[in-house]
């Protein structure tokens, strides 16, 4: 059974908003987003992500444009742990499963899903092929998820990496609701 969603983020960090519309299926996800920032400067982004079986990402495609440069980033796993960038080799984030899209919060997702970390006691740290907005660079981001409590359908998760800390709540789907200090999902009206 596929459930089809359309969220839409007030990102604080980047001083913008984001729009993702996510279809989950077993053990997967689709989603193609939108997102525009005026942090670090005012650029707009389009991407494409897809995962395989336990939200392990398979592929995220990028468009960033900012003021002065347009840079596109196809991004691919290959099931094993092996990256590559526009076709070129990644090892520094080879062993990773997952991608995290810099001031995305619909990347926080897959991990979380994969181990019900919002809704399960437990600790997991990750290496992230973490993407940089707007400039598309892929580095090596060591990250790390805490099951913190149960809300209504949900839960809050403790997230940190490279000194940075935050607590970010789930809905039931396993998408961010709030994660503080980076983005607010907005409810329909």
């Amino acid at each position: 059974m596929t459930t089809s969603r359309a969220l839409t983020w007030d990102v604080t960090a980047s001083r913008g908003y984001e729009t993702a519309w996510v279809e989950f299926e077993g053990g997967t996800l689709r989603a193609r987003g939108r997102a525009v920032g005026t942090a670090p400067e005012t650029y707009w982004i389009s991407y494409e992500l897809e995962t395989g079986d336990r939200y392990v990402t398979r592929r995220l495609r990028v468009i960033a444009e900012t003021a002065e440069h347009t840079h596109a980033l196809d991004l691919r796993h290959d099931g094993r742990g092996g990256w590559t960038a526009d076709g070129e080799p990644v090892p520094e984030v080879g062993g990773a499963l997952d991608c995290d899209l810099g001031l995305c919060p619909l990347t926080n997702t897959m991990p979380v899903l994969r181990h019900d970390l919002h809704r399960t006691a437990g600790e997991r740290e990750f290496l992230m092929a973490w993407v940089s907005v707007p400039d598309l660079t892929v580095q090596p981001s060591r990250q790390t998820y805490t099951h913190l409590a149960r809300t209504d359908g949900g839960g809050r998760v403790g997230f940190a990496s490279d000194g940075f800390r935050s607590e970010v709540e789930f809905d039931a789907d396993g998408c961010v609701v709030d994660y503080r200090g980076l983005a607010t999902r907005l409810t329909p009206r």
